[in-house]
């Protein structure tokens, strides 16, 4: 399955928003919200437990026709039949995901704040490149922070650019018309019913629909 063409929310779970007995309804309702990516981030739950929630994610994304991929473990991402995995820059080569995966694999990497680390990504034929922390990250505190003028300079790899950190109905606005295709979120996304979720997921839709040139330009 290939990256949608089509701008819009990118839906990281967290065991502490999203835990095993809510995992599958609130991935759900942000699919219903019109969520376009889902990214299983679990680092903690022994390994069997992992596959088992990546499987019934899996089967979960595959019926809303939205890619699956799985935060830095390339093995559990084959494993599960997922579409492919993000990988932060300690996470392991690109190179190696590439070649377990496949050539049709969704390859994502987190680039921070930095053109140079774009620039390394595109050449290995990343799918996606993520930009971020831009705003305070309760998931990932210590990330360095990154300038929404990074997403701009970022247009001229011509690859699907996304945010992350902090990152919420309020504020990603500015995100997407700086460049971002799509905005990765956790805490902005995820916690509450799951009435809660899909209303979060629809205002982000309504975000891109609203501020994305690929919509503005059909209107």
């Amino acid at each position: 399955m290939s990256l949608t063409a089509r701008p819009g929310l990118y839906a990281v779970t967290d065991s502490r928003l999203t835990p095993p007995d809510l995992l599958l309804a609130s991935v759900e309702a942000a699919l219903r919200g019109g969520a376009i990516l889902v990214q299983y981030r679990e680092k903690s739950a022994p390994m069997a437990d992992r596959l088992r929630q990546a499987l019934d994610l899996q089967a979960v994304c595959r019926n809303a026709g939205v890619p699956l991929l799985i935060n830095d473990d390339v093995h559990l991402a084959r494993r599960s039949g997922a579409a492919g995995v993000h990988l932060g820059q300690t996470d392991g080569s690109q190179t190696e995901a590439r070649h377990i995966l496949g050539e049709e694999a969704i390859i994502g990497i987190t680039c921070h704040g930095s053109i140079e680390l774009a620039e390394t990504a595109d050449a290995a034929g990343a799918t996606y490149l993520a930009f971020g922390r831009f705003y305070s990250s309760g998931t990932k505190p210590g990330a360095p922070a990154a300038s929404p003028s990074v997403l701009t300079n970022a247009r001229q790899f011509r690859r699907p650019l996304t945010a992350i950190g902090g990152i919420t109905v309020d504020n990603g606005e500015p995100l997407i018309r700086a460049g971002a295709d799509m905005l990765a979120v956790v805490g902005g996304l995820f916690g509450g019913s799951p009435e809660d979720i899909e209303r979060r997921a629809k205002a982000f839709t309504r975000l891109f629909q609203q501020h994305h040139p690929l919509f503005s330009l059909s209107r």
